[in-house]
């Protein structure tokens, strides 16, 4: 019997050239001329010789080490073949991969297989599609026009930045059906998201993304920036509009202005150095919870004309004009958990009724942390702090020319409860009155710590004795 490592590399490379290379007696007769004084030098392509039944008989007197290259020339010739035919398989499946196609599957449009932005956005299909975005400054001069539903745009992040050179005051990109405004509800565009790119202007350009009568339209990841007009600007877009993660910035009208939207979500977003961070008007049910609003030009939120909406977890900080207003009918809507710092003003309630003040904290607010107007009432107010920048130790952390800490007034309103809040060194009073006297006026269960509250003008009120100032 040959031994079984000779009979092994027979059986591997026998498998590897598709039939037996030795017989037995062949091995053995191998193994008995290894003894012999010829050199393997003698006998060229030894291995091939030996797989081809050639005359292996006449290599003889091979020593040890010959044997041994002789095992790892085979094994290496073994290994070859067997990727040889993985690739060949595949190859074979990736043909296969390429050449499918799933059924009801579009193809992705590519912008950089493209001459313009333009031309990649006119090859949508009436059905809808996706069209990405390379990574590069993509230089416009003329609005994109986006007239499909069910589409995605998306971008590389912010590598991806279109830049709108008009000077004109056209938008950099306008997302209509194409009859525009004049075309049916029933022909309304539905399900246009844009993403994660960036789109800037400049002070002689329009709005950045201007949408007109699109349903269930989501903005998210973009940067929106420096552009003539408004940075977002949408347009009755009634079903379910949505706006989150977005940068929002230096814009020389509103951040974000919703007109006629319905439904509305606004989240997780920064506005900064706009001329007014948010306006929502003639709408309902907005919800905007956890943005982030800083340094504007003007007010913060903006909201007339819409009911059942709720502004809560905001951070609101330095603007000039007012943090949040409310005016023009608005009813049932809350203002709660909100940050509101060092604004030229604060929650301002020109014309609202059946609203709720709660759980916000307001501080060194330069004038009326909280205004009720003539125009409204019944609007409870409870659990709030207005307070100033106080850091116990009788210390407190402004400068002394920045030290204006506001309270609330209430200008000749009715039917308002102001209870459970807390009001701390605040000038010239927690509570102050102006214009006609207010009417039916609870004030109870406050605190009041270095402040005085104003209740002579109240008439048809009830105020308890708050808790004795320090």
């Amino acid at each position: 019997m040959w031994s079984g490592r000779y009979r092994s590399e027979a059986d591997a490379a026998s498998r590897v050239f598709g039939r037996p290379l030795f017989t037995e007696r062949s091995a053995l007769s191998s193994m008995d001329t290894m003894t012999s004084s010829r050199s393997h030098s003698d006998c060229p392509g030894y291995l091939i010789e030996r797989a081809a039944f050639s005359n292996l008989s006449n290599c003889s007197r091979l020593s040890m080490k010959d044997a041994t290259m002789k095992h790892l020339l085979l094994v290496l010739v073994g290994t070859i073949a067997a990727f040889v035919v993985w690739g060949a398989r595949a190859a074979q499946s990736n043909t296969a991969i390429s050449t499918a196609r799933l059924p009801g599957a579009r193809p992705v449009i590519n912008a950089k297989d493209f001459e313009n932005l333009q031309s990649a956005f006119d090859a949508l299909p009436v059905e809808g599609g996706c069209v990405r975005l390379p990574p590069g400054t993509l230089e416009i001069s003329e609005p994109l026009v986006l007239s499909r539903g069910d589409v995605l745009v998306e971008g590389a992040g912010t590598a991806t930045h279109i830049k709108n050179l008009n000077t004109d005051g056209r938008p950099a990109i306008v997302i209509q059906h194409p009859q525009g405004r004049q075309s049916e509800p029933a022909e309304r565009l539905w399900r246009i998201m844009l993403s994660n790119f960036r789109i800037t202007g400049n002070e002689k350009s329009g709005h950045g993304i201007e949408a007109v009568g699109i349903e269930e339209i989501f903005l998210q990841g973009l940067s929106v920036s420096e552009h003539g007009g408004d940075g977002i600007k949408l347009d009755h877009c009634r079903e379910d509009p949505r706006v989150s993660d977005c940068l929002i910035t230096y814009n020389r009208q509103t951040g974000l202005n919703l007109l006629g939207c319905h439904d509305i979500i606004v989240s997780a977003n920064q506005f900064e150095e706009n001329q007014d961070a948010l306006h929502c008007i003639d709408g309902f049910n907005l919800c905007m919870t956890g943005n982030n609003i800083d340094d504007h030009l003007g007010d913060g939120v903006v909201i007339e004309n819409t009911y059942g909406s709720v502004v809560s977890g905001n951070m609101i900080e330095e603007c000039n004009g007012r943090a949040i207003v409310l005016d023009r009918d608005c009813y049932g809507n809350t203002l709660s958990a909100n940050v509101i710092a060092h604004n030229g003003g604060g929650v301002d309630l020109i014309d609202a009724h059946g609203c709720t003040v709660s759980a916000n904290t307001f501080t060194i607010m330069k004038t009326d942390a909280l205004r009720i107007g003539p125009g409204s009432g019944r609007i409870t107010v409870t659990g709030n702090n207005f307070s100033n920048s106080h850091i116990g130790n009788d210390s407190i952390k402004r400068r002394k020319n920045d030290e204006a800490a506001a309270g609330m007034v209430l200008d000749g309103t009715s039917d308002v409860v102001v209870a459970g809040n807390l009001f701390s060194s605040l000038r010239p009073n927690a509570l102050g009155t102006e214009g006609e006297p207010s009417r039916r006026i609870l004030f109870t269960d406050n605190v009041l710590t270095d402040t005085q509250a104003d209740h002579g003008r109240l008439e048809d009120s009830a105020v308890d004795i708050p808790l004795p100032s320090e």
